[in-house]
């Protein structure tokens, strides 16, 4: 601190204005952290350095304040007499005037700051309880035919919903749950929607949202039991809360975050379009088929038709043909009857010198002859038969075992019944049959003997 020269009659301390307030603004500015004040913008100014000068004013009292271009440039709006702001600032003092101001390192609009603070502490607390986690989150229907919409009945979310999902599922079915989706009690009302939708069973998907607004607007989305109410949804849910830019604690606790209300109707139908596009396809690679085979059937009959001679000509040809059969017919068939009378004019020259009678006696008297042949013939042959019969009958019973047996032998069997032909397969105390030649009796192996 530099003082001006004492008087002869004085040793008193004299500061200038410069010295004071350098001193009071040091003072100020180390002593006072930053602060967070709010108020409403008067008197604001920029002039051609592009530093914005205003005063801070309440019902009470008015602060001046400053914000240099490097700073203002983060803000996200244009400041307005009237507009009520939240700032952090420090204090220090102009030393120019010696006016006590505020220099402000950061300006947001009133109540925004809050509601951020409460928002990220709510997101914090989520998180931490899980209700964010990837694991937890299902995966959406693959063809959801009843599609569950909890938004505002006016609103141009429903409207653009609407149309995306009847242009792109015609086949699905839309249910409205209509809730407020701003203002007071709009989450108790969205929350319960999503409950009541969920405990009703009709749907296989659920999507909750709005349209773009402020963070105002879209709060209710923020609210705890909106989580809390998505989290523990029975079904698929789709949050499509404002633009793509805005994320919500909504958009975080359902299983899939839409950009947009139509995204979500288009998410929604993405399998189904898919399913409607291969279908037309299909349909596509029908109709050229069948254009096709129309083309290759209308080349068929034109090369037909051309090869097709007039009916005319066909019926002259085929009369002339008849008649030319007509008059074979009747050259052959009198031909015919003239062979015939002719064969029998010779039957009755032939039969006027053939004696039917002696005839008849004659072939009779043969007939015997041979039926006497034919029978001695026979009885020969079955004597011949007989003999060589009982010959090898004779054979094979001398060869038969059974005749072996009638001289006095017997066969002996195992369990089994298979004749056994070595003892060293015998083993002592072995039941075995003894087959003699008129019945059979069982024994037991006492002795062997190789």
């Amino acid at each position: 601190m530099q003082s001006s020269p004492a008087t002869p009659n004085s040793k008193r301390s004299v500061l200038s204005v410069s010295d004071l307030n350098r001193e009071v603004k040091q003072l100020l500015e180390g002593s006072i952290p930053l602060l967070w004040i709010s108020g409403e913008i008067s008197n604001f100014t920029v002039p051609s350095s592009g530093h914005w000068y205003f005063s801070l004013k309440d019902a009470r009292a008015q602060v001046r304040c400053a914000m240099f271009r490097g700073r203002n440039r983060s803000v996200a709006f244009r400041p307005q007499n009237g507009r009520e702001v939240l700032i952090r600032a420090r204090v220090s003092l102009y030393e120019g005037r010696g006016e006590f101001q505020l220099i402000v390192e950061h300006m947001e609009e009133a109540g925004f700051g809050a509601l951020m603070r409460q928002l990220e502490q709510l997101k914090a607390k989520l998180q931490a309880e899980g209700l964010f986690d990837s694991a937890r989150k299902r995966a959406l229907p693959y063809l959801p035919t009843n599609i569950g919409i909890i938004t505002s009945p006016t609103g141009a979310a429903i409207r653009d919903m609407i149309h995306v999902l009847g242009r792109r599922h015609p086949g699905a079915r839309i249910e409205l749950w209509p809730v407020a989706v701003q203002g007071q009690g709009a989450a108790q009302q969205i929350a319960g929607a999503i409950g009541k939708a969920g405990r009703s069973g009709r749907h296989d998907l659920l999507i909750v949202g709005r349209g773009g607004g402020s963070l105002e607007d879209l709060w209710p989305f923020n609210e705890e039991v909106v989580a809390r109410a998505l989290a523990t949804c029975p079904i698929p849910t789709i949050s499509a809360v404002g633009h793509e830019t805005d994320t919500t604690v909504s958009d975080l606790a359902a299983d899939l975050r839409a950009p947009t209300p139509s995204a979500a109707a288009e998410i929604a139908s993405a399998n189904a379009a898919e399913l409607y596009q291969r279908l037309e396809n299909s349909r596509l690679r029908l109709y050229r088929a069948i254009q096709q085979q129309v083309r290759h059937l209308q080349q068929k009959i034109m090369l037909s038709r051309n090869r097709l001679r007039h009916p005319r000509e066909q019926l002259q040809n085929r009369s002339q043909r008849l008649d030319h059969l007509e008059m074979r017919l009747l050259a052959a068939g009198q031909q015919q009857i003239q062979q015939r009378r002719n064969q029998l004019a010779a039957a009755q020259r032939a039969f006027t010198h053939y004696q039917p009678q002696r005839q008849l006696q004659k072939k009779g008297e043969q007939l015997k002859f041979v039926q006497s042949t034919l029978q001695r013939a026979a009885e020969r042959l079955l004597l011949q038969k007989a003999d060589r019969l009982n010959h090898q009958a004779q054979l094979l019973h001398n060869v038969s075992p059974l005749a072996v047996l009638q001289r006095g032998y017997a066969i002996a069997k195992d369990s089994q019944g298979k004749p056994l032909k070595d003892s060293r397969t015998l083993e002592i105390n072995q039941e075995i049959e003894v087959q003699l030649a008129r019945g059979h009796f069982s024994a037991k192996v006492e002795n062997i003997s190789h």
